[in-house]
């Protein structure tokens, strides 16, 4: 028995000897993510919370004062804190494939939209500007059509179906981290992810 164990012990020596590559998986680290709550009350059109995404109706004539409304917040699962939380925002044209609306709403759970409502990764890049840092939360934002066409200077008569407005979020943990992007397995609608790494209002013509 105790030439098994010298053995066994030695294959196991032998083994971690032999290893010659370090994954970057095996060095992981948590985080926190954004969560975003929608108020599916102010939209021109009606839409789900797990859709993360409201509507602006360009058949309205009323369309300059619809309205968007979030709450913004974190999770950091027990693990990690937030001290910051930089919010982008940007105007984009249609996507070649857009989601289908209304929401198709899919398994599990007949609960999330059957696809992202915005294009993924969620990379803040040239076409999003700054604009604000949080440090307060939950923050409660509330905006008109105007207001947001103002704020990215877009003039409302311009847009399209399919258009929209994003923000977007980059998170400062207390440990100094800042994290700048957000893959699929954070924040998929579609897959009911864990984080919400952008919301929006997007153009309709219903």
């Amino acid at each position: 028995m105790r030439r098994f164990i010298i053995a066994l012990g030695l294959m196991v020596f032998l083994a971690a000897a032999c290893k010659k590559v370090t994954y970057e998986w095996q060095n992981y680290t948590y985080t926190a993510v954004p969560i975003v709550t929608i108020d599916t009350t102010k939209t021109a059109l009606p839409t789900k919370q797990t859709g993360k995404v409201a509507f602006f109706n360009l058949n309205d004539p009323n369309l300059a004062s619809q309205e968007f409304a979030f709450t913004l917040s974190w999770e950091g699962f027990g693990k990690e804190t937030v001290k910051s939380i930089e919010v982008y925002a940007s105007y984009n044209k249609a996507e070649a494939s857009v989601p289908a609306y209304p929401l198709v709403i899919s398994s599990p759970g007949n609960q999330y939209p059957n696809i992202a409502q915005f294009p993924l990764p969620s990379i803040v890049g040239s076409n999003d500007h700054l604009f604000e840092t949080v440090t307060d939360f939950p923050k409660s934002y509330h905006f008109t059509a105007t207001e947001l066409a103002a704020m990215n200077h877009v003039n409302l008569t311009s847009v399209a179906v399919n258009d929209y407005f994003l923000f977007k979020f980059i998170l400062n943990l207390t440990d100094g981290r800042r994290i700048v992007t957000f893959f699929n397995n954070i924040c998929d609608e579609a897959r009911g992810e864990p984080g919400d790494c952008r919301v929006g209002v997007r153009f309709k013509k219903q």
